[in-house]
């Protein structure tokens, strides 16, 4: 069986599915080289001297599981005695991985789980990756009913939502969402291990007004036939990964030159998302420019002014991130934040950092080959 979820934030209901087989893997390779032919028989019709990219607004499922069990908080427990215990304090934190158990390397949830069950009171060394560095740490499981254990760790291990594509480059790299995605709880950056895109259906849209921002709704079946591609970074400038479908997610394929900052004026611009069943652009007003990458995400402060979009939505919506940010005839960058108190407004990602993040990690695969 397979997991379907519906999203609204903060909330997923769970629903059952058979699965479904995936389509031919040759047929598909053969597809994506016409894909590639035709983006770059477009593509060369833009003018020399920027790069180009085909252009996003879609929105996608995504699923990402953590590099290691992450920690989010430690608990006290009951002991049989009659006390209680916390055998994990000051050994592990929020936003710890753990990485093995007892030496012995651990892939999920699950793994930890089987290992807590099979012990047997005897302490427990977790072998932790804690701000880039490695450590081991020993724990003494406390008993909370006869022969039974445990560490008093809550953990997590993958992350799911809806977002928006930004762009595909022409080795088929997609950048999205413009901010990295952080666990709920710990608000740390969440370190991944890999991930997939699905395709979704958006169902409803809640309006957001001041105080409250609004949400999109979706549907999303999590099965081969949907994944329409890979995810391999998360960082705080967005998510990156490679779509192997990509006609079925780039049905309208729109070749589009990317703006430095330096080509970015304040004044009239677009956003282009799904509203309605539809990919289009509503206008708005980039009316601040922030050169100094403070923060890497929030470079571009934007206000929506379209009539049709403010009824539709009240402005920017929570699953509206990473949607294209357009002036001038080029993309200059994506939307990232909604202003809680006002929601017509919010924050954009210049486009120059999240294709910067696209370079690094082409640059890292070359490297490691």
């Amino acid at each position: 069986m397979v997991e379907s979820r519906r999203y609204r934030t903060g909330r997923i209901l769970m629903w059952l599915f058979f699965i479904l087989c995936g389509a031919a893997a040759a047929a598909g390779m053969q597809q994506q080289q016409v894909d590639k032919d035709l983006w770059e028989a477009q593509a060369d019709t833009a003018s020399a001297g920027s790069e180009t990219v085909l252009l996003g607004g879609m929105p996608v499922g995504i699923y990402m599981e953590t590099d290691g069990v992450m920690v989010l908080n430690t608990e006290q427990i009951e002991c049989v005695d009659g006390n209680e215990y916390e055998p994990a304090a000051d050994l592990v934190k929020s936003g710890d991985y753990i990485m093995a158990v007892d030496h012995q390397e651990i892939s999920g949830k699950s793994d930890l789980l089987e290992s807590v069950e099979e012990m047997d009171g005897e302490g427990i060394v977790l072998t932790l990756k804690r701000d880039g560095d490695t450590m081991d740490v020993k724990i003494n499981p406390v008993e909370y009913s006869p022969g039974s254990y445990r560490l008093g760790i809550w953990v997590r291990d993958n992350v799911q939502g809806l977002g928006t594509v930004t762009f595909l480059t022409d080795q088929s790299r997609f950048g999205a969402l413009g901010h990295g995605i952080h666990d709920t709880d710990t608000s740390a950056l969440m370190t991944i291990d890999g991930g997939s895109v699905y395709r979704t259906s958006i169902q409803d849209i809640t309006k957001g007004y001041s105080g409250s921002p609004g949400t999109m709704e979706g549907i999303i079946v999590y099965n081969n036939y949907n994944i329409l591609g890979s995810i391999d970074k998360n960082t705080e400038a967005g998510i990156y990964g490679t779509i192997d479908r990509i006609d079925e997610l780039f049905e309208e394929q729109i070749p589009i030159e990317t703006a430095s900052k330096e080509e970015i004026v304040e004044g009239p611009a677009t956003i282009r998302c799904y509203i309605d069943n539809e990919i289009k652009e509503y206008d708005i007003e980039v009316t601040d420019i922030d050169m100094s990458d403070t923060e890497i995400n929030k470079g571009l402060v934007i206000q929506v002014t379209d009539k049709e979009l403010l009824e539709k939505t009240g402005g920017i919506i929570q699953g509206m991130s990473g949607s294209p940010i357009i002036q001038n005839g080029k993309l200059i960058g994506a939307v990232t934040h909604v202003f809680v108190q006002d929601s017509t407004k919010g924050y954009g990602i210049f486009i120059e950092n999240m294709l910067n993040q696209v370079e690094s990690s082409e640059l890292s695969k070359i490297m490691s080959n």
